[in-house]
């Protein structure tokens, strides 16, 4: 009898602290509200991210794109409660390019260059680009023959953003980007034409069901 008259005490504090919860998350109307709100509350339950509707195809990621800003789904299991918030979404522009990468960090910046404009040579003379990227490109893209995928600015450096991104490139005409702050110097031929894509910055919080 004891534990059950506790358990009646629990159960409507337990119900406001839902209702507060969630009336806490749905005030939530920017990225910068959303990181602050994660580090008030057990950040290891939560996490902010951004979907792109060209890379992510998931059951989950639709139905978070046809929501409206400010939209929020909920999934329930028998042990929690995992909220997805729309914090933004917006049309951003991305470009695809094949890059080669040489590195100056561990040899010196005359080297580098030389090496690109060897490469370049060879693929003016009519050697595939990918295969050049294979063969002598520093880096992750390396193995997919210097494929970045779709990209926005921002995700390389500043001196890559700089040229790439803000000057006009034929597609497939070759042009050099260095980038002396982070001793790297680039190869790199547009695959693409700029093009917008829709993007979304969804709040994730999940919460134990007690």
């Amino acid at each position: 009898m004891k534990h059950v008259f506790t358990l009646l005490i629990l159960l409507p504090l337990f119900s406001f602290s839902q209702a507060s919860f969630e009336k806490q998350l749905d005030s939530i109307s920017t990225p910068e509200e959303a990181t602050s709100f994660l580090k008030e509350n057990r950040p290891a339950h939560g996490k902010l991210f951004t979907f792109n509707k060209a890379k992510h195809k998931t059951r989950l990621a639709n139905d978070l794109f046809n929501l409206s800003k400010g939209g929020k789904k909920v999934i329930k299991t028998d042990f929690n409660k995992t909220f997805y918030k729309v914090i933004d979404k917006d049309e951003v522009n991305y470009t695809k390019f094949r890059i080669i990468l040489f590195n100056a960090a561990n040899s010196s910046d005359e080297d580098a260059i030389a090496r690109r404009k060897k490469t370049l040579s060879l693929y003016l003379q009519g050697y595939s680009f990918k295969d050049l990227a294979k063969h002598y490109s520093y880096g992750p893209t390396a193995k997919m023959g210097g494929d970045t995928g779709w990209i926005k600015a921002g995700e390389i450096s500043e001196a890559f953003d700089n040229i790439a991104f803000n000057e006009s490139h034929p597609i497939d005409e070759a042009f050099m980007v260095d980038d002396t702050e982070n001793k790297v110097y680039y190869l790199v031929l547009k695959t693409e034409n700029t093009k917008s894509i829709e993007e979304i910055t969804v709040l994730k919080f999940t919460e134990d069901i007690e």
